[in-house]
C-alpha cells in the first residue's frame, strides 16, 4: 500500500488524476447493466459504514451524509477538482461590496417535482439555516444577515459584516437550495419523507440503516445522470463491507482495512485505491467540568498518548502525526505544529502527581464503531496508553447516529473521539465546534477566531488562525493526533478517483 504523506491541495488534486482502477467491464453482480438488450440497468452500488441523518441538509454536517445529498440536491457554486468555483445553480456572482453578494441564477431549472427554482428558493434556503439556532449548520451559515431577491433569477446575499469566505460556504454542505413552495405547501415533515431536489438524481426509497436509493433525473438541467440507479447501502463491519465487495454485492466499499488491502488487490475483479484526506482524528476534552477541566490532566492524557504507534499497528503506517486539526493546504494553517508529537508517558505521570492525583483518577470516554476508519480501535488503544500512566478508563462505544445524538446533546463523557474533515478547505470551520463540544471559552481565542472571520486581509487572517492554534496546542481543549487517507475497495468494471473532500458525486464513477 502506498505511504500516504500531507501535501498541498493543489498537488493533491492534480495528483489525484492517475489513481482509477482499470479493468474488463462484468455484467454480473451488484453493479453495471442488469438486464437484457436495450433495457439493461445500469446500477452503481456503494458500501459506507453507516447510515445517511436524514435528508434535512442543514441539519448534520457530515460528509458521509452529504455524499448522498450532493446527487439529490444543488448548491450556488460548487468546486471542481482544482479547489476552483465552478458555476451550479448560480452562473455568476460578484462581490457587490464588502457585504453583499449577487448571484446570477442558472434560468430554466426545476425542482424534480416540477416547481421552478428561483430567487425565492436561494432566500428561503439560506434564511433558513442562518437563522434557526438548533440547526447544525447554522455555525456555519448565520454570518448571512438576509437574501434580498432583486428578481427571478437575480439574488443578493447580505451578510452581518465583511465576508471573505462566502463562496466557500456555499459551496459545502449546509447550503443546498430546498424546494420553497413544495416546503410551504406540503410541509417539513412531508418533504423529509419524499425530498426534493434539482439534482441529477432523485429520491426513490429509504430503508433505515440498510439502504438509501435515488433513481436518475430525466429533467434535470444540466449532463443527465450516467447510472440509472444508485443504491447507498449501511454496512458498519468493516469485515462485511469487504467480503460484499469480494463477493460482488457491492462496486464501492468505503474505509477499508489496511489489513485488508493485500486481500482485495489479489483478487482479479477487485482493487484498492487510496487518497489523501483534509480529516484529522482527534479527542475533545470537556473544560467546564470533571477530571478534564485541570489543564494538566488535559496535558498528561496527550502526553500519555503515542500516536506513531496508532499509526502504525492500526493504519500501517498511513497518517501523520499532527498537533494542530489544520493541516497544510488548509488555510490557516501552521506547518510547524504538523508532523509532530508531545509522547513523553514520564512527564505524563509527574503532571498527574502535581496535580494530586498520582494514586490514580478516572474518566470517562465516549467512541464511535464504524463513523470513521478504525474509531472502536483507537478508541481502544488510547484507554490503554492512558491505563499505563495511571488514568482510568470509562469506556463508551456507539454506532455512529446513537454517538452523534449524544454528541449534539452535549452527553458524552469527558472525552470523546472524533474525525473531522474540512470541506470549505479554511480554518474558520473547524473551530465551530470547539465551544460546544469542549465548553472551551478563552477569550483571546474567540476575539482572535471572531476578527478572522470578517478579516478581508488574507494575510492578517492566516496570522490570526495561527496564534489559535499555538494558543489551543497549549491549553488543549482538543487533542488533535493524525491525519488520516482514505482507502476504497472497488470493482474493476469502474472507474472512480477519490476527491479529498470525500465526498461521492455518482457522476464522477465511470462504468467501463
Amino acid at each position: 500500500m502506498k505511504r500516504f504523506t500531507s501535501i498541498s491541495l493543489a498537488l493533491v488534486l492534480a495528483l489525484s488524476v492517475g489513481l482509477a482502477g482499470c479493468g474488463k467491464p462484468d455484467a454480473a453482480g451488484a453493479g453495471g447493466q442488469q438486464g437484457s438488450g436495450q433495457a439493461k440497468e445500469k446500477v452503481l452500488t456503494i458500501a459506507r459504514s453507516g447510515d445517511i441523518l436524514g435528508f434535512d441538509v442543514h441539519n448534520h454536517g457530515f460528509t458521509s451524509t452529504e455524499s448522498v445529498h450532493v446527487n439529490m440536491f444543488n448548491y450556488l457554486v460548487k468546486r471542481d477538482r482544482e479547489g476552483k468555483f465552478q458555476p451550479d445553480l448560480a452562473v455568476s456572482w460578484e462581490n457587490v461590496n464588502p457585504t453583499t453578494w449577487r448571484f446570477k441564477l442558472r434560468p430554466g431549472v426545476k425542482f424534480q417535482n416540477g416547481d421552478p427554482f428561483t430567487a425565492a428558493d436561494v432566500k428561503f434556503s439560506l434564511e433558513r439555516v442562518a437563522q434557526d439556532a438548533k440547526l447544525v449548520e447554522n455555525g456555519n451559515y448565520k454570518q448571512i444577515k438576509e437574501v434580498k431577491v432583486v428578481d427571478d433569477l437575480t439574488a443578493d446575499v447580505i451578510t452581518h459584516e465583511a465576508e471573505p469566505v462566502l463562496l466557500s460556504r456555499l459551496s459545502r454542505l449546509g447550503s443546498s437550495m430546498l424546494p420553497s413552495k413544495y416546503i410551504q405547501e406540503k410541509g417539513w415533515d412531508e418533504f423529509l419523507k419524499k425530498p426534493v431536489g434539482t439534482g441529477p438524481y432523485k429520491f426513490s426509497e429509504w430503508i433505515r440503516d440498510d439502504r438509501v436509493v435515488l433513481v436518475k433525473n430525466d429533467d434535470y438541467f444540466g449532463e443527465k445522470g450516467k447510472w440509472d440507479k444508485l443504491v447507498f447501502r449501511s454496512i458498519p463491519e468493516e469485515a462485511t463491507r469487504v467480503s460484499e465487495l469480494l463477493t460482488d454485492g457491492v462496486d464501492i466499499a468505503v474505509q477499508i482495512p489496511p489489513t485488508d488491502m493485500k486481500r482485495i488487490n489479489n483478487v482479479n475483479s477487485t482493487q484498492t485505491i487510496s487518497g489523501p484526506t483534509t480529516r484529522v482524528m482527534l479527542l475533545s476534552l470537556r473544560t467546564t467540568s470533571g477530571p478534564t477541566a485541570d489543564p494538566r490532566v488535559r496535558e498528561a492524557i496527550d502526553l500519555a498518548i503515542n500516536k506513531k504507534a496508532i499509526i502504525d499497528s492500526l493504519f500501517e503506517g498511513d497518517g501523520k502525526e499532527t498537533l494542530t486539526p489544520i493541516i497544510p493546504g488548509i488555510f490557516g494553517a501552521k506547518p510547524d505544529l504538523f508532523g509532530k508529537s508531545n509522547y513523553n508517558p514520564e512527564r505524563a505521570k509527574q503532571l498527574l502527581k502535581e496535580a494530586g492525583l498520582e494514586s490514580g483518577l478516572t474518566i470517562s470516554f465516549t467512541g464511535s464503531v464504524g463513523k470513521s476508519l478504525k474509531d472502536k480501535e483507537t478508541s481502544e488503544l488510547i484507554a490503554a496508553m492512558l491505563e499505563e500512566v495511571g488514568i482510568k478508563v470509562k469506556m463508551e462505544i456507539l454506532e455512529p447516529s446513537k454517538f452523534n445524538e449524544k454528541r449534539n446533546a452535549g452527553t458524552t463523557g469527558d472525552m470523546f473521539l472524533v474525525a473531522y474533515s474540512n470541506s470549505m478547505f479554511d480554518a474558520a470551520l473547524l473551530y465551530k465546534r470547539l465551544k460546544p463540544d469542549t465548553g472551551y471559552n478563552n477569550p483571546e481565542v474567540m476575539k482572535l477566531l471572531s476578527d478572522a472571520e470578517k478579516n478581508m486581509n488574507a494575510q492578517e487572517r492566516e496570522k490570526q488562525f495561527q496564534q489559535v492554534q499555538d494558543i489551543l496546542a497549549k491549553d488543549r481543549p482538543q487533542i488533535p493526533l493524525l491525519q488520516l487517507g482514505a482507502n476504497y475497495g472497488i470493482n474493476k468494471r469502474i472507474e472512480f478517483t477519490p476527491r479529498i473532500d470525500e465526498i461521492t458525486y455518482a457522476d464522477e464513477i465511470i462504468l467501463k
